[in-house]
């Protein structure tokens, strides 16, 4: 894993096209900059608002049991230069293992980097959980051991799928035969037949 300026230095060794800082700050994030000029209250302010997050993930399987996953953070703001949240981190923020299941996560970077969040519900899969109870389990230890908040989605090989979080809202969907099933609130699961 590279970051910082070596991953600046490999990036031009290899002929990346680069343009200055200065291009790629818009007014908007100049503005928020200077409201949250500390980390901690953009932890305290953004992180524990319900809008703030820009996480997407995603987890799949396919019709012989290969499991995948992906997951792209959104960050947050006045983040310490060079710092690398969970998701290039395997076994934190994402993990596909077909013998498991695939799992993408959300929430505070490092908290869940703490306590390996994607490894730790597949870990208990494992040992003979289900994909919900692991996922949830996993989560109110995240709560409990380091105080932080997130949520997860899962998929096993045999196509069962849970999306389970500890803030207060969540966006997510997941598509299963000819059903779309949806939620954003706790314990809200809607489903929509899919057009063919």
């Amino acid at each position: 894993m590279l970051a910082g300026k070596g991953a600046n230095q490999f990036a031009e060794s290899i002929g990346v096209n680069t343009v200055p800082t200065d291009k790629l700050v818009t007014e908007y994030e100049k503005k928020e900059w200077e409201k949250h000029k500390k980390y901690i209250v953009g932890v305290m302010e953004e992180f524990n608002t319900k809008w703030a997050h820009d996480t997407v993930g995603a987890i799949a399987v396919d019709c012989a049991g290969n499991v995948a996953c992906a997951t792209s953070t959104g960050g947050i703001r006045n983040k310490m230069v060079g710092r690398v949240g969970d998701s290039p981190c395997i076994g934190c923020g994402g993990y596909a293992d077909n013998s498991s299941g695939a799992v993408s996560c959300t929430g505070h970077g490092e908290s869940i980097l703490k306590v390996t969040l994607a490894r730790l519900i597949l870990s208990h899969v494992e040992q003979g959980r289900s994909i919900a109870d692991a996922s949830q389990l996993s989560l109110q230890h995240m709560g409990e051991r380091v105080q932080g908040a997130g949520g997860a989605i899962v998929v096993s090989p045999s196509g069962q799928w849970a999306a389970t979080f500890t803030t207060e809202r969540m966006a997510w969907a997941a598509a299963e035969d000819d059903v779309l099933w949806f939620g954003l609130n706790p314990k809200e699961r809607l489903k929509e037949k899919l057009s063919q």
